[in-house]
């Protein structure tokens, strides 16, 4: 591990920076490669996003809307929402944050999200009648609109320069100048092997104390760097002999190495459960067929998929609501072959009745992520014993996440299947989960053309009553699993490990760098 270590400092990852600064060493799920948020839902991209951009209005820790880089009033007839920037917003270049900027942000990440889609297609106007003030006027009222705006997952509203949010939602943005706590440091940008931020000096933070990600955004620190260790076992040695500060996430195997460890304390984030999932690409065969989709539905089943990637039954559990379980719309219907592994025999008898050809199934297979690297190998098998054909094709989770936005037919360089996880948070409200979006080439990687699911979600967008919306959820859980929108399969937490002399990290689903502090 040493060796390893020794092999990063002298690459310059450990950095060179005078010994006054206060540099907080972490190391995430993933190394970062893409920059831009909006292009993408990867989580560590989200991170970077939280990292060098503010947001439009915030969560709290009970994941309520609060102000953030403005405040809002809401007209008597629920249509109008009027958003007033505060004073001493600035970006990274000095530039004053202007309304212009924030609606030039706003449509840009309506093209993207599936929530934003949703806000748009009931949008009158969208107006900056000064500098400072943004008036958003629906056709009729939407009472998940705050919600939607300031959610952190799975693309949050995040506030770039007008001419850089003036880049096609479909092209990365190059400039990245942002409105956060901390700024990018391009010169010492590797992708995929790390990443530095520093703290922008002129931000101005609420005065507010911190609240989840809402209230100041105070930095104590010089600055972060996200250092990619592919292998677990050597961030875990780093942690313990102090090198780094910080895990993401922590292998449920590896928690005996640091368990007893006083310099190492290991703990859960808060609403930071996630579900995984398989995702299937509606557009090439053999997952055209539904058919042939509801065939591998059957063939698989969750407890060999969690016990492959957590292995402690304290740390997972089985669970068939494409809205989560214990969330307030989740259902669990008709979901018995997942979560009890019965469906083998349907499966076989599906591919027969769909007259499978034995079309490989492409299966992407991400090798360096410890937390999606066992449920593809686990998933393929179980396919395999149903009759399917699978080619698991193994590449780094970057290389997987640029891959699945191809639309190229399996064998040209596209895809048929890959698995994924989700934070439970981000996948709780119909709206904005984006497996449940069902407008063809503008839904998310796989793109299903459902006119059903989008009906379904107009309807629960436009019910109020919460018992009128469990309803409604499910029937989309039924709609979502008859159509395999996708293949739930099972939810899962993985603590984080953080060294002792990190205090008062926001205990959040996000992990952000703002408000803690760093003792020598």
């Amino acid at each position: 591990m040493k060796g390893l270590l020794s092999v990063a400092i002298a690459a310059g990852l450990w950095g060179t920076t005078a010994l006054a600064e206060v540099t907080v060493n972490s190391v995430m799920q993933s190394g970062l490669r893409i920059l831009d948020p909006v292009i993408t839902t990867t989580f560590i991209t989200r991170y970077h996003g939280f990292m060098i951009y503010d947001t439009l209005i915030a969560q709290d820790a009970a994941l309520e809307p609060r102000p953030q880089m403005a405040d809002w009033t809401v007209s008597e007839d629920g249509r109008r929402y009027t958003f007033r920037l505060r004073d001493g917003l600035k970006f990274h270049d000095g530039a004053e944050v202007t309304s212009a900027d924030v609606v030039s942000s706003i449509r840009r990440w309506g093209q993207k999200d599936a929530g934003g889609q949703v806000i748009f297609e009931r949008t009158e106007a969208l107006e900056t009648p000064d500098a400072r003030t943004i008036v958003w006027t629906l056709r009729r009222p939407m009472p998940s609109m705050l919600a939607i705006l300031s959610k952190q997952s799975s693309l949050p509203l995040f506030i770039m320069p007008a001419r850089v949010a003036a880049t096609p939602a479909d092209q990365a943005i190059t400039d990245y100048t942002g409105s956060g706590p901390f700024k990018l440091v391009t010169s010492e940008f590797r992708p995929g092997v790390s990443v530095t931020y520093e703290k922008f000096a002129d931000y101005q933070p609420r005065p507010e104390p911190a609240d989840g990600l809402a209230g100041g955004k105070v930095v104590n620190v010089d600055r972060v760097k996200w250092i990619n260790m592919p292998d677990i076992q050597t961030a875990v040695g780093a942690i313990s002999s102090g090198e780094i500060d910080y895990i993401e996430q922590m292998p449920v195997d590896l928690l005996p190495l640091v368990e007893g460890d006083p310099n190492v304390i290991v703990e859960n984030r808060a609403n930071s459960e996630m579900q995984i999932m398989a995702r299937m690409n509606f557009i090439h065969p053999p997952f055209d067929n539904p058919l042939i989709r509801q065939a591998a539905l059957e063939a698989v089943s969750q407890a060999p998929v969690l016990a492959a990637i957590v292995g402690d039954e304290r740390y997972y559990r089985t669970c068939g609501a494409v809205l989560g379980c214990d969330t307030p719309y989740g259902s669990e219907a008709e979901s018995a072959s997942l979560t009890e592994g019965s469906g083998l025999k349907k499966a076989k008898a599906l591919l027969k009745d769909a007259g499978y050809d034995g079309t490989p199934v492409v299966f992407l297979a991400p090798t360096d992520n410890a937390s999606l690297a066992t449920q593809p190998v686990t998933v393929a098998q179980m396919l395999r014993n149903a009759g399917f054909t699978v080619e698991l094709q193994s590449m780094d989770w970057q290389t997987l996440v640029s891959r699945r936005a191809s639309q190229a037919a399996p064998r040209d360089g596209g895809w048929n299947m890959f698995v994924t996880n989700w934070m439970v948070i981000d996948i709780a409200n119909p709206i904005t989960n984006a497996m449940l979006n069902g407008n063809g080439s503008d839904a998310w990687f796989g793109w299903p053309n459902d006119a059903v699911i989008e009906a379904l979600k107009a309807n629960f967008t436009d019910t109020e009553a919460l018992e009128d919306r469990r309803k409604i959820g499910a029937q989309i859980q039924s709609h979502a699993l008859d159509n395999v929108l996708e293949i739930p399969l099972g939810q899962y937490t993985l603590p984080q490990a953080r060294r002792a002399t990190i205090t008062e990290m926001i205990d959040a689903p996000t992990p952000v760098f703002w408000n803690l502090h760093k003792a020598e």
